[in-house]
């Protein structure tokens, strides 16, 4: 069996950036974030993108926070940066100061909010991969974004030098087993969908969960691509409540990571940049709830 090219790795996360009491981000707490995640089954660790509150940070933090998660994985694992912003020219900048860094590869999501055309959504991948030139990974989140990337755009921004690979939240699975074929290594955007993107031809997953449950993540995704589809569906079922948990509540993603952190002795807060808000204490007992369920708390 040819197993699909993941140059990124196969089990990533889109993790957090940890904030200090007055609000500036804790560095320390980043490398410790970092580091965690790598002696926990990742491969990959995608930085400042939304999950890492990037629409809060400066570009002399994101900076920052590159420095501090290179220096703290070193060569354990790949380090790709989020430089999608709905400005060309501060995705540009974001791109040249990730090269400087000398990080693995860029994410590279649809500018939200202005709702470009598809040709301008072209026009935004070309200049920031240009200007990184790094392996770029595309980003499709509609539902945060207003714009779905079209399947001729993704045509044509697979003839750019650097695009090789899709993180896809969108979750059309004809269409992902399309973006296979058109050579695009394809990464689950979405916990509970994995197994389905596995299924038609994905190469891994940019995890939230992933905070608290890289190992099994991990071990799922090598069962089912090396054919033990019984024992990854075992294990996908028993993820089931920490999927819920994490992901299946209105106030979910950097929110729910942290304060998963928090609960497995990771970071010992769960601060948030507005307009986010920390969960509560109700909120948070719930996420326990779920988190011992799956087994991934005692």
């Amino acid at each position: 069996m040819t197993l699909p090219d993941a140059p990124f790795g196969r089990m990533l996360t889109a993790m957090v950036t940890p904030f200090a009491e007055d609000e500036s981000v804790d560095l320390d707490g980043v490398a410790r974030v970092a580091d965690h995640l790598v002696r926990n089954g990742n491969d990959g660790l995608v930085v400042s993108g939304t999950t890492g509150e990037s629409p809060t940070t400066t570009t002399e933090e994101d900076g920052q926070i590159l420095a501090a998660v290179k220096d703290a994985v070193g060569d354990r694992a790949k380090v790709i940066a989020g430089v999608g912003t709905n400005s060309t020219a501060h995705s540009v900048e974001l791109a040249r100061q990730a090269a400087k860094v000398g990080v693995d590869g860029m994410l590279l999501v649809t500018p939200y909010y202005n709702k470009p055309s598809q040709a301008g959504v072209l026009e935004h991948f070309r200049r920031v991969v240009e200007a990184g030139e790094l392996p770029t990974m595309l980003y499709d989140v509609p539902g945060r974004t207003g714009t779905t990337i079209a399947l001729e755009t993704y045509e044509r921004a697979r003839e750019l030098d650097h695009v090789i690979a899709v993180k896809d939240a969108f979750g059309d699975m004809p269409r992902a087993t399309r973006l296979v074929d058109l050579g695009y290594a394809v990464y689950s955007g979405d916990d509970p969908a994995t197994l389905s993107f596995l299924a038609h031809g994905g190469s891994g997953l940019v995890s939230v969960v992933g905070h608290v449950a890289g190992r099994e993540l991990a071990a799922m995704i090598h069962a089912f691509l090396s054919g033990d589809h019984d024992g990854a569906l075992a294990t996908y079922k028993q993820l089931l409540p920490a999927f819920d948990a994490v992901m299946g509540v209105a106030n979910y993603g950097a929110t729910t990571a942290k304060a998963a952190l928090q609960l497995a002795g990771v970071l010992d807060n769960r601060r948030v940049r507005g307009p986010l808000v920390a969960l509560d204490d109700d909120e948070v007992a719930a996420l326990r709830v779920g988190l011992v369920a799956a087994g991934l708390l005692s």
